[in-house]
């Protein structure tokens, strides 16, 4: 792209993996005194950080059992859930233009235009009346920056709680934890609000702060479709999506009539690296099969209920097919 031009560009698709791989294809380029703005939406999708644990932010088995999506973004911050009634906005900056502060405001500016007090609150949220309608993330790159982030018009906060609930049993390692804040929907402040006005507001307030935007860029010129298709394969992979996961531990207890479990997982790149089980059960001997059985198995219910079928078989002692019950309930 040119230095000096502004522009913006907006995605139709609702494809998590490849609204994302879009937003990196822009970035790349994106040049000095440029700054460009790019607005989308994904359906059904829990985005995590790029540092981020999955298990331990979101219920991934039940995201992907309900057909939701679960994606790795490029930039840090905590864990969020998008659907149709949230609208997402990236601005794209050269070096020379990026000012996290200064892009916050506009967005706070442009939901103040739609009759919504709006105020920036810490280091990157947006309120109303003390809630949370915006999160914001950036990724800082050596050529461009970008600063992407959410707008709440109507999602369904229901399934928000629902699929960012931390599973029980307890989770520990070095990804970044989410926050979570009370939020609230732009629609539930002004019933008039939908996403058609919080894209108009947007671009008005961009083109207030940076100049005039003019037409959309089209993307389908702007971007080869084979070099969008090969990025949106590393965002839907499972080695983005679950290898790039921090080592971390997970544990889990529960009495059973028989005895009581205890076990211990560690797991990188989401895999189980090693486990430990603790028991009081009377057959020690079968007890000491389960972690041999697990080690190497995803981190993921299927995966370990398969692990155990495989190895004591589809209808095993009581003890196993009481434990496969457990995981995959725990991890649901």
């Amino acid at each position: 792209m040119e230095k000096g031009r502004l522009w913006w560009a907006e995605s139709w698709s609702v494809d998590p993996w490849e609204n994302l791989a879009m937003e990196e294809c822009l970035w790349r380029r994106t040049g000095p005194g440029e700054a460009g703005l790019f607005l989308w939406q994904n359906r059904h999708t829990v985005v995590i950080g790029r540092h981020q644990n999955p298990w331990k932010e979101c219920r991934v088995d039940a995201l992907e059992r309900d057909g939701g999506r679960l994606a790795r973004r490029l930039s840090g911050g905590g864990a969020v859930y998008h659907d149709l009634g949230n609208l997402n906005f990236t601005f794209f900056m050269g070096k020379d233009l990026y000012d996290f502060g200064r892009q916050l405001e506009v967005i706070a500016r442009a939901v103040r235009s739609l009759g919504i007090p709006a105020e920036v609150s810490g280091r990157n949220d947006l309120l109303a009346e003390g809630r949370k309608f915006s999160g914001n993330a950036y990724f800082r790159g050596k050529h461009a920056d970008f600063h992407h982030g959410t707008l709440l018009v109507d999602v369904d906060l229901e399934r928000l709680e629902r699929y960012l609930q931390v599973s029980p049993g307890k989770l520990e390692g070095k990804g970044v934890a989410s926050v979570r804040s009370r939020v609230v929907n732009l629609k539930e402040m002004n019933s008039r609000v939908d996403g058609i006005h919080c894209r108009r507001a947007l671009r008005e307030a961009f083109e207030e702060e940076y100049g005039e935007l003019g037409a959309p860029l089209s993307l389908e010129d702007l971007v080869p479709r084979d070099e969008l298709v090969e990025a949106r394969g590393r965002y839907a992979g499972s080695l983005w999506r679950f290898g790039h996961t921090p080592p971390f531990s997970a544990a889990f207890e529960r009495r059973f009539p028989w005895g009581q479990v205890e076990l211990h997982f560690d797991v990188v790149s989401g895999v189980v690296r090693s486990c430990a089980l603790f028991s009081d059960a009377l057959d020690g001997e079968l007890m000491a099969q389960v972690p041999r059985a697990l080690e190497r198995a995803s981190f993921d219910p299927g995966a370990l209920v398969e692990a155990l079928t495989g190895t004591f078989g589809p209808e095993g002692p009581e003890e196993i097919e009481d434990m496969k019950d457990w995981l995959a309930s725990v991890l649901t």
